[in-house]
């Protein structure tokens, strides 16, 4: 969708989905420092055992369409059910990105079906394009503040539990006082 836009500022024309490509940027979101750690799959379905282990181990999940491609949609539907499968947790912080929103005269897609989508799925949804850089930022920094509420809600961090936090209490405050200095890691695929 735009990994290398988010983090290197630089629009790649020719993209050559392969099995992975993986980038870390530091950045503040609400005056915390977060390392991100961006792992970006390009979907394929021809590494599975791979695909299913990044879904265990990533804390929150960027579900990118293309606008032009309605059947592009109905892949992260099926994306979207195997996280749930894997993390067996319905509430892992996802945003639903339509990409491609540059190419407006070739949608597939109508905003009103991914506004309904995002609906049902009770996710963020926006129309990005990764080649004018439009909500690229937003939605990293969208997903990433939901992982830091998890986290600070004592969730699953990515298939570790985090000791500090009362994980029965899930929207009370954190048991120790947590230095806003820390620095917060958010694993996003």
């Amino acid at each position: 969708m735009g990994a290398a836009q988010f983090v290197h500022n630089e629009w790649i024309e020719s993209y050559d989905p392969t099995i992975e490509d993986s980038y870390r940027t530091q950045m503040t979101i609400d005056q915390r420092q977060v390392m991100l750690e961006i792992l970006d799959t390009a979907g394929t379905d021809q590494f599975v055992a791979m695909r299913d282990l990044y879904m265990k181990t990533g804390q929150g999940f960027l579900l990118v369409f293309s606008i032009t491609s309605a059947a592009s949609l109905n892949e992260i539907a099926g994306l979207r059910e195997e996280i749930i499968r894997i993390k067996d947790d319905e509430t892992v912080p996802i945003v639903i990105c339509g990409n491609k929103a540059d190419l407006e005269e070739h949608r597939a897609v109508s905003r009103a079906r991914g506004w309904e989508v995002s609906q049902r799925w009770g996710a963020p949804y926006y129309e990005t394009s990764a080649r004018n850089k439009t909500n690229v930022d937003e939605v990293f920094i969208d997903l990433c503040r939901q992982i830091i509420r998890r986290e600070d809600a004592g969730g699953d961090m990515g298939g570790h539990r985090n000791d500090e936090y009362n994980s029965y209490a899930p929207y009370r405050r954190p048991k120790r006082r947590r230095d806003h200095h820390h620095r917060h890691k958010c694993v996003i695929l």
